[in-house]
């Protein structure tokens, strides 16, 4: 007979850090700029002597740390109901520029990046979760610099290269990316309304999650990644609670 799941999990948990990945989500937080604010409002209120204090909360799919199944940039790809659990935890790499996004904020990684990281830590595993680490996350929540639009009205953000893409996705398989800034494109594609590596990603049948947190407190290699999300009937996008443990 075979033992008890926790109790061989439990002693592999005790003495590691969790560390949350998340944003807290509110009204008048960055976001994409067609979409519309958060409205939240006080049904009940045990403050005003209600029983029990409830909110109504009106939120775009998309909105803070948030997970983007396929089926939100490609018709007939999987909603959010159709990812199954067990792709929830998954092992965590995590791809840092964000040195070279101080002196560049238009930086992107490089296949060479992704390299250096094997040879330091091995093959990236086939079914990972890999991060985009630059350091935009400690902008949250002040909007203009996260959007750091210039003069001509161009963003100048970090994202994501299409050969990294290519590498992560068709070379090493995974299963799923994430990055700290709002769009997997840097800003300079996003203003010229250019999302084709968002698109490429989710046309992949891959997941991503968007406007993660503290990537700067967990390793490049060896945590684990677990990302949940609500389970509306073909939904698009959600709020994402993301965590590791390592």
């Amino acid at each position: 007979m075979s033992s008890p799941l926790w109790q061989d999990l439990a002693p592999l948990l005790l003495n590691r850090t969790f560390t949350d990945l998340t944003h807290a989500f509110h009204p008048g937080q960055p976001h994409f700029p067609a979409f519309p604010d958060e409205a939240r409002e006080t049904l009940f209120d045990l403050e005003k002597g209600d029983g029990f204090t409830a909110h109504r909360y009106s939120i775009v799919g998309q909105w803070g740390t948030h997970v983007d199944p396929p089926s939100h940039f490609v018709r007939g790809g999987r909603t959010l109901d159709q990812l199954p659990v067990e792709d929830m935890v998954l092992p965590l790499v995590v791809l840092d520029i964000s040195n070279r996004v101080v002196a560049d904020p238009d930086a992107t990684p490089s296949v060479d990046d992704v390299l250096r990281w094997e040879s330091r830590n091995g093959k990236i595993p086939a079914g990972a979760f890999v991060a985009l680490r630059t350091g935009w996350s400690r902008r949250w929540p002040d909007t203009a610099a996260m959007a750091n639009v210039d003069d001509a009205g161009i963003s100048h953000t970090p994202g994501w290269s299409r050969d990294v893409l290519e590498y992560l996705i068709e070379k090493c398989h995974v299963t799923a990316v994430g990055h700290e800034q709002t769009d997997t494109d840097p800003g300079m594609a996003t203003s010229r309304k250019d999302f084709s590596l968002e698109t490429y990603v989710l046309a992949q049948d891959k997941w991503q999650i968007e406007l993660m947190a503290n990537l700067d407190h967990v390793p490049e290699a060896g945590a684990a990644l677990i990302a949940t999300w609500a389970k509306p009937l073909e939904g698009s996008g959600f709020p994402a609670r993301v965590f590791s443990i390592h």
